[in-house]
């Protein structure tokens, strides 16, 4: 496979990911535009590795984690698609008042509590994987991600 070829079909994907990393479409852009100049710039150390796409993935967090470029508009949301066969009468201003609310809690984690939480419940990686994009021990991931739903009910409670 080529760059080209490789940044062809999962340019889409590794967008989406860090839309949801950073609550941001345009930074996210700029960071998978710099994750993308270095994976090029790498591309023979990523085709030598066993998944190609998660070496990517975890290149893009690691960004993510390091990326000390001015102030973060920290927002992101996490849930599942609605249901479509259910018709419900929604307040929108009330649906948008939650869904700000929910972007400004998940603003307030550690990134790598944030990523670990976006790696699980929007990507739907297992335990192993995110520890390995992370570049940690898989006890680790999950204490992150216990440590960030807890502070993430301790707001909901507080709200």
């Amino acid at each position: 496979m080529t760059y080209e070829e490789f940044a062809d079909s999962r340019l889409t994907a590794l967008l989406r990911y860090a839309v949801m990393l950073t609550g941001d479409p345009h930074l996210a852009q700029d960071l998978v535009q710099e994750t993308m100049v270095r994976v090029q710039l790498n591309w023979r150390r990523v085709t030598r590795a066993d998944a190609p796409e998660r070496y990517v993935r975890r290149m893009l967090t690691n960004q993510y984690l390091d990326w000390q470029r001015g102030s973060w508009v920290r927002r992101v949301l996490l849930r599942a698609e609605p249901d479509e066969a259910v018709v419900v009468r929604v307040d929108h201003a009330e649906t948008t008042v939650e869904r700000d609310q929910v972007w400004t809690w998940l603003a307030r984690l550690p990134r790598r509590q944030r990523a670990a939480l976006v790696l699980r419940y929007y990507e739907d990686l297992p335990d192993a994987e995110i520890a390995e994009v992370l570049g940690c021990a898989v006890g680790t991931v999950r204490s992150a991600i216990s440590r960030a739903l807890a502070t993430l009910r301790a707001e909901f409670v507080e709200a």
